[in-house]
């Protein structure tokens, strides 16, 4: 093939015009026999190279005199390294997709280097101090409709993303926060597991390095520096890994979830709560539409982002819309409630054990605890059974949800992870009663639902698979809203209602995403072939809130508190005793407390 387009790359990279000046490697010399049926899509990545050298040369001539000594390492040859692998994966792609072998060797020709980078050092041998991230530098970067999202985003997202904030974090105890993948994927192909959960651990991988390599470039750089050596860097790399999540799903004959695109973008947080250089503008990056500009800018802790006028309707407004099967002849029709208190003793943390064991905030919001008094990331079954609870029939279940704020009021938690550091700020409301009820099945006699059971009812995420809100006024609760806060009338308090699934596998307390191993009944009540009904958990909770739209669910930051995004989590803890007596119960017909 001809090599034309890359033979300018090399030459404009060779050096020998300006110093200093960046040579990559020459790729149409190792790609000369390309399938017919591969042609464009090969020449349209040989020219996303160049682009992609000429743009890291313009970036190296703007940037003389920032930075200390690994600044050209991390902010110029480390993302240009990522990109060109992405790059180069999608060619390799493209000789497999035209049943041809890709030329061995391309992942080799990723580095770069700066010839005289104006400060006596070559540059060759830093190579980001070891940390290559060579477990990331496979995937493509959102390729299949040819928009390169990899070299899009120094020119868009980077000036998006800047805002007012400080952006170099130096010893100031800032941390990187990124958008939850794991809750947006639904339920994952059996054929997809494997390579799914692969990418996860390594979205983990990358974040954690993104922070250590913040904690290490404290006090170098411009103003752009956390951007332009960490977080572009890093965007591209999840996007990379996020396109071998989606290929993973279409390899297991499976569409996996469009807004996967959407959460490839990290921010910085500082240690005073601050944005870091997002502002209030960076928002959902067209998660939702909004660009997070309709919310307060959230930084030092002071305002959160979102919810805005239009998240808010007047329960008046709302047609009655609840429906509930008939219960028929066999069905169980009894009810089990239990007494756990309304968290008068304020549990709080941002942890959430089901999805997030082990990491510390890995929630980003505050949760309300009732029953198990222990429960936290470092929770086992051991444990949560070794504590003490708030049941007054000794249940050591746990069952939590975020809390709700009164906008504008000061919190304890302002300056904290969890709080005002993740822009959820406003007086914590303790909820004026909580009902905690397990109902029967309209078709059929329950089961014992297994102790350790764990169950997530609802989405935290906008778009995420699930979504399970319930919000309603007292005195209105025919009607019910997802995507919406209800405006109460005078006399009438803010209700939330979480129905949990009550059909089981019959197997599992838990499965990958937290949700395959339980589902909701269908339409007539009746459990899905393969399930089983157990007690139906709902938990209703009621607030006195503020007259009007100043109250917000606290979520995710990039989530911008938006009302469909509310969820609950329950861990079964009961003995065997214990349950049969909610069994026994709901299977007999009686209302038990």
């Amino acid at each position: 093939m001809s090599s034309g387009l890359t033979v300018g790359a090399a030459n404009a990279a060779s050096g020998t015009a300006f110093a200093p000046d960046i040579s990559c490697p020459s790729v149409a010399d190792s790609v000369d026999e390309v399938p017919a049926r591969a042609q464009a899509e090969v020449q349209r990545n040989l020219q996303q190279l160049e682009t992609q050298i000429a743009e890291a040369k313009r970036r190296l001539a703007n940037s003389a005199g920032q930075g200390g000594a690994n600044f050209v390492q991390n902010a110029i040859l480390g993302p240009l390294r990522d990109k060109r692998a992405a790059v180069l994966e999608r060619i390799q792609i493209a000789f497999q997709r035209a049943g041809a072998q890709a030329p061995t060797g391309l992942e080799g020709l990723a580095t770069c280097t700066v010839q005289d980078d104006g400060t006596g050092n070559n540059n060759d041998d830093e190579q980001d101090n070891g940390n290559q991230d060579n477990g990331d530098q496979n995937g493509s970067d959102q390729d299949n409709n040819g928009q390169n999202n990899d070299d899009q985003g120094n020119n868009n997202q980077e000036n998006r993303n800047r805002g007012n904030g400080n952006q170099n974090g130096g010893g100031r105890g800032g941390q990187i926060s990124c958008p939850e993948v794991a809750d947006r994927l639904g339920e994952i192909p059996a054929r997809a597991q494997a390579e799914v959960q692969r990418n996860l651990r390594q979205l983990e991988t990358q974040i954690a390095e993104a922070n250590q390599r913040l904690a290490r470039s404290a006090g170098q750089g411009g103003p752009n520096f956390v951007q332009n050596a960490i977080l572009g860097p890093l965007r591209d790399k999840r996007a990379a890994t996020l396109e071998r999540i989606r290929i993973a799903f279409q390899r297991a004959g499976a569409q996996a979830p469009a807004s996967l695109r959407t959460l490839a973008t990290c921010e910085f947080r500082n240690g005073n709560g601050g944005n870091g250089g997002n502002g209030g503008n960076n928002g959902n990056d067209g998660d939702d539409g909004n660009d997070g500009d309709n919310g307060n800018d959230g930084n030092n802790g002071g305002q959160a982002r979102g919810p805005v006028r239009e998240d808010f309707v007047d329960i008046r407004s709302v047609r009655p819309n609840v429906r509930t099967p008939r219960t028929q002849q066999n069905g169980s029709r009894g009810t089990f409630s239990v007494d756990c208190g309304r968290n008068e003793r304020r549990i709080f943390n941002s942890d959430n054990v089901i999805v997030a064991p082990g990491v510390s905030n890995g929630a980003q919001h505050t949760h309300d605890y009732v029953g198990n008094e222990s429960t936290n990331n470092q929770s086992t079954n051991e444990s949560l059974l070794a504590a003490g609870t708030t049941c007054r029939n000794g249940d050591k279940s746990t069952h939590y949800w975020p809390v709700i704020r009164a906008l504008g009021q000061q919190e304890f938690d302002a300056n904290q992870r969890g709080g005002g550091l993740d822009l959820n700020v406003g007086k914590i409301l303790t909820p004026a009663s909580v009902q905690i009820t397990f109902k029967g099945n309209p078709t059929g006699k329950v089961v014992a639902a297994p102790q350790f059971l764990r169950i997530i009812t609802g989405n935290a995420r906008v778009g995420g698979a699930d979504a399970n809100a319930g919000w309603t006024c007292t005195g209105f609760e025919n009607r019910q809203l997802t995507d919406k806060y209800p405006l109460c009338p005078r006399g009438s308090r803010l209700v939330r209602v979480f129905d949990f699934q009550s059909c089981w596998d019959g197997q599992n307390i838990d499965s990958a995403n937290h949700r395959t191993h339980v589902t909701f009944p269908q339409a007539d009540g009746s459990c899905p072939q393969g399930f089983q009904p157990i007690p139906a958990l709902e938990h209703r909770l009621v607030y006195n809130v503020p007259q009007g739209p100043n109250f917000a669910v606290d979520g995710f930051p990039e989530e911008l508190h938006k009302p469909v995004t509310d969820h609950s989590d329950f861990i079964n803890l009961m003995n065997e005793q214990q349950m049969r007596q909610v069994v026994d119960c709901i299977n007999g017909g009686r209302r038990c407390r």
